[in-house]
């Protein structure tokens, strides 16, 4: 029997213990009470700690993780216990994975731990849920990062119909890491990582599927990638140096999917992802991509930002500029797009700043007359053109800078000399 003045990890690893011997001897039953009182002792631990502001009890919550992976890398551990474990632990331990570097890292390993165990599926739906919870409990970025890594592993397990499994769980993670980007305390370069992370699980998921599956999958990891694109450029809160590492490794996946920075800004890329992974009446999958057109547009940006992204897509923004200056529908569509970078009253300057020069080089000598083949009616695009002309103004209204005004005053009649209607 425990004592009053027991350690954590000794009362941890008796209720380990107790859960064991509960299946073995009371049936599951038993065996989930077990459970029970051992979740109930670790948020206890985990109450506890938030109290603690010293941080007194740190020593003591790595001993609990430590004596929880020992008994659950044990070769003799009973699977039926394993099992019921894997609901509770991953998105109670991870509430630990905020304290320290040690913890994250030993959280990471109890979550691997029971991805290599159990039932792939199983484990897709529990770290789901809890990215969920973590999400909505507004917990800290660092206690998702263990769920999205155990997620990343858990995709390239999954043995059959990887596309709807992966359609159900991308959108739960696009609204956590929009979540939690917006956060003031948020480790951006950390949350982002394992972000990325999960982009090559679906990568590594693609390349092994054949046919119909495989396009699918492939076109709903291009939307994951445009989207993610959109919440990082969002949430960043000082110049974008920092970022330009992450987004490096984004770029080779356009190129996967298909994808050109002359299809994405003008939309007709994200047209193409949406009509291949959308289905009938599936309104609820397409508005977990709110941002959608918004990241096609900053992934051409974040080309003009960093020479090392554009390098990374081999991508030669030269011959966009050139195509969209000779094709008026083209540059009418990417009118439409960028407009949602002006307008977005989100996004760092710098990134409006490199839209307004994009625009002046698109539009560098384009006059009405380019437009006056009567085949050429750009009235289907009016809508779009005016909302840009709006956000164009808007800049000109609250840019922090003479020079910003400037540039975007001209821009403002560059488009407008460009237009017949």
């Amino acid at each position: 029997m425990s004592t009053v003045t027991s350690s954590p990890s000794r009362r941890v690893r008796e209720l380990l213990a107790l859960c064991f011997s509960s299946d073995e001897v009371g049936g599951f039953q038993n065996l989930e009470s077990s459970v029970t009182e051992l979740v109930k002792y670790l948020n206890s631990l985990s109450e506890n700690v938030a109290l603690n502001a010293n941080n007194e009890l740190l020593n003591d919550v790595i001993e609990v993780l430590e004596e929880i992976l020992k008994v659950l890398s044990s070769p003799q551990v009973d699977q039926d216990v394993i099992d019921e474990l894997s609901f509770q632990l991953p998105k109670v331990t991870s509430n630990f994975a905020d304290l320290s570097s040690r913890c994250l890292q030993l959280v990471e390993e109890i979550v691997d731990r029971f991805v290599e165990a159990c039932n792939p599926r199983d484990m897709l739906s529990i770290l789901c849920e809890a990215l969920d919870i973590a999400r909505c409990c507004h917990l800290p970025s660092s206690c998702s990062t263990p769920l999205l890594h155990g997620l990343s592993k858990v995709f390239t397990s999954i043995q059959r119909r990887h596309f709807e499994q992966l359609k159900v769980a991308v959108p739960i993670v696009l609204n956590v890491l929009k979540d939690i980007s917006l956060k003031t305390d948020v480790q951006v370069e950390i949350l982002f990582d394992k972000a990325v992370g999960v982009a090559f699980s679906i990568r590594d998921v693609s390349s092994k599927l054949k046919n119909e599956e495989e396009k699918k999958v492939r076109c709903l990891l291009g939307l994951y990638v445009i989207q993610i694109t959109a919440i990082l450029s969002v949430s960043i809160k000082e110049r974008t140096t920092s970022c330009v590492p992450l987004v490096m490794q984004l770029e080779p996946f356009l190129t996967y999917c298909g994808l050109t920075h002359l299809g994405l800004v003008t939309g007709n890329d994200t047209e193409k992802l949406m009509s291949m992974v959308v289905g009938d009446d599936d309104d609820d999958f397409v508005s977990s991509f709110p941002d959608i057109k918004l990241g096609a547009s900053l992934l051409l940006i974040w080309a003009k930002i960093s020479q090392g992204v554009a390098e990374a897509t081999n991508a030669a923004l030269g011959g966009d500029v050139d195509e969209l200056q000779s094709s008026p529908v083209k540059r009418w569509q990417a009118y439409g797009m960028l407009k949602y970078i002006l307008s977005s009253g989100n996004l760092l300057w710098e990134f409006k700043r490199h839209t307004i020069e994009f625009l002046l080089d698109i539009t560098k000598g384009v006059t009405s007359s380019q437009c006056n083949d009567g085949e050429i009616d750009c009235s289907d695009y009016t809508p779009s053109i005016y909302a840009a002309l709006q956000a164009v103004t808007l800049v000109i209204m609250y840019a922090p800078d003479a020079d910003l005004r400037k540039k975007t005053y001209e821009a403002l009649k560059r488009l407008l000399r460009g237009l017949t209607f």
